[in-house]
């Protein structure tokens, strides 16, 4: 048996030992899987996809994730956060994914009381481990476990495991709370969320499907992989999308020539410890 199918086998193991489960689930790549391999393992009647739902989780995102988990024959409910109402988030500090999945478990952990499950669960996967990502602390703090990281899964395995079973979030495009576009220190406001979340709408409905709007400002700052910059200035589709996005509120639209990388908000924390230890 190779490691993947160990690993996987692993996997099921830890969720049949839960016995019951309820699921942080947003459609993604990893959150997805997980919901179908509990439901596959635990049955329908023990499994519970839980979709919060607010201004940072764009619309487009919760309508897909919903026709997934119904193709799945998963049930879900929607629950509402209300991050922004806590000061410490609003700020930005680079804690905030701390407070935001507080807030998250917070709200999860009465629903699975009344639902009788008896573990909360979230997507986290083996290379989340090595980035900076302060959700992880909130959520041992508050109990939730992440399977798929405790199998040893990367997210290559996930999406190769996703296109096995056959699920068409396989070669989906990393996904993260619209709050992840607006730098560490900038208040985040329901405004700035909303103009984002329009801003990649648009470019989505233009065709790129890996794509992010770092909101600093007044400033779009556009992030593509860089395969897709040359239609970006083909056929005046720059034009558009500089008419749309300062139609938006916008006064500079920019492409970031470093191109799409996840997590590109956290390269100032790096400057920033290179700095302290020069």
């Amino acid at each position: 048996m190779d490691e993947l199918a160990l690993k996987y086998d692993l996997l099921k193991a830890i969720l049949r030992d839960m016995e019951s489960v309820a699921v942080a689930y947003s459609g993604g790549v990893d959150s997805t899987f997980l919901l179908k391999v509990a439901v596959d393992e635990l049955g329908a009647g023990r499994v519970l996809g839980i979709i919060a739902v607010s201004e940072s989780y764009p619309a487009r995102e919760m309508e897909e994730a919903q026709t997934l988990a119904n193709d799945m024959g998963a049930r879900i409910r929607l629950i509402e956060t209300d991050e922004l109402s806590n000061p410490e988030y609003a700020r930005n500090p680079v804690s905030r994914c701390f407070h935001c999945k507080t807030e998250l478990f917070t709200k999860m952990f009465p629903v699975a009381q009344e639902e009788g499950l008896k573990q909360l669960l979230y997507g986290v996967n083996a290379d989340d481990m090595g980035d900076f990502r302060p959700g992880i602390q909130a959520a041992k703090r508050m109990g939730a476990r992440g399977p798929l990281q405790e199998a040893g899964l990367t997210k290559n395995e996930i999406r190769l495991l996703s296109r096995q079973l056959g699920l068409r979030t396989w070669d989906k495009p990393a996904y993260a709370c619209l709050s992840s576009r607006i730098p560490y220190g900038q208040i985040i406001t329901k405004e700035a969320l909303l103009q984002v979340d329009a801003a990649e709408n648009f470019l989505h409905d233009l065709g790129f499907r890996q794509v992010r709007v770092r909101h600093h400002d007044r400033v779009a700052r556009i992030e593509l992989p860089p395969q897709d910059m040359d239609r970006l200035f083909s056929g005046g589709t720059a034009e558009r999308i500089v008419a749309k996005l300062k139609e938006l509120g916008y006064l500079y639209v920019t492409l970031d020539l470093q191109g799409y990388r996840t997590g590109s908000m956290n390269e100032v924390l790096k400057v920033s410890r290179a700095a302290v230890g020069s």
